[in-house]
């Protein structure tokens, strides 16, 4: 079942990739339900199990701030583009998340027999 609020970053998503062209892309969605190409931002797991994994073990940019006494920051689950979770200290920034551990969960996208079927999209390619 798709929460309302899946749907609701589903249709923001698409419409700043429909009025601000191919290459940009929204980072801010909350993922509640399926994760689904061209949907970009944290997974909100709640009380189910993770989701598949591109790396076994979260990647890390820069040390988080450390304060004494406090847990280390648990890793997040972020969906993203094939093309950031690749160079991702080049796309960290934009999710703020270059100190925090991030899974990059997985999505039809990284199947190699995706972009043979005509969805190639500009953001996985580096413009520059």
């Amino acid at each position: 079942m798709i929460s309302i609020r899946f749907l609701i970053a589903a249709a923001g998503a698409a419409l700043v990739a429909t009025s601000a062209g191919a290459q940009t892309i929204s980072v801010n969605a909350r993922i509640t339900g399926e994760v689904l190409p061209g949907v970009y931002g944290e997974v909100v797991l709640g009380s189910r199990p993770p989701p598949p994994v591109v790396y076994e073990r979260p990647v890390l940019i820069e040390p988080p701030t450390v304060v004494v006494g406090a847990p280390a920051p648990e890793p997040i689950y972020l969906h993203v583009p094939p093309g950031h979770a690749k160079n991702w200290r080049k796309y960290c920034h934009e999710y703020h998340a270059c100190n925090r551990p991030v899974y990059f969960v997985k999505s039809a996208e990284y199947e190699p027999e995706y972009h043979k079927h005509g969805h190639d999209h500009d953001h996985d390619h580096d413009h520059g």
